[in-house]
């Protein structure tokens, strides 16, 4: 089986790098990526979550800010959760094995 996803796409705000009770580095951020055009030529942008561990993580938050090209390669990740009033709720997130400079 394969599970890998690939984005380039700007970063929508500072990422905050956050630790565990157990110390470990975790940040999550949102992408912006923007899809090809549709047939009447008007630009679509996806937002897709990631989160990403330990050194990657940390990488990200010294290195990137809002606006920053970014790439990031890991896989893909649903996650189910309830919400504030009792609806169980599932996410996508990407989980980053990789982020580099983008151009």
């Amino acid at each position: 089986m394969l599970n890998v996803v690939a984005l380039m796409g700007r970063l929508v705000a500072d990422p905050e790098l956050r630790q565990t009770p157990n110390g470990v580095s975790v940040i999550t951020f949102t992408v912006a990526v923007d899809r090809n055009y549709s047939r009447d030529r008007e630009r679509q942008t996806d937002f897709i979550d990631v989160v990403a561990w330990r050194q990657t993580g940390e990488f990200v938050s010294k290195y990137f800010h809002k606006g920053s090209m970014m790439v990031v390669s890991g896989r893909l990740q649903m996650r189910d959760w309830t919400d504030k009033d009792g609806n169980k709720r599932t996410s996508a997130e990407v989980v980053a094995d990789n982020v580099y400079f983008g151009e």
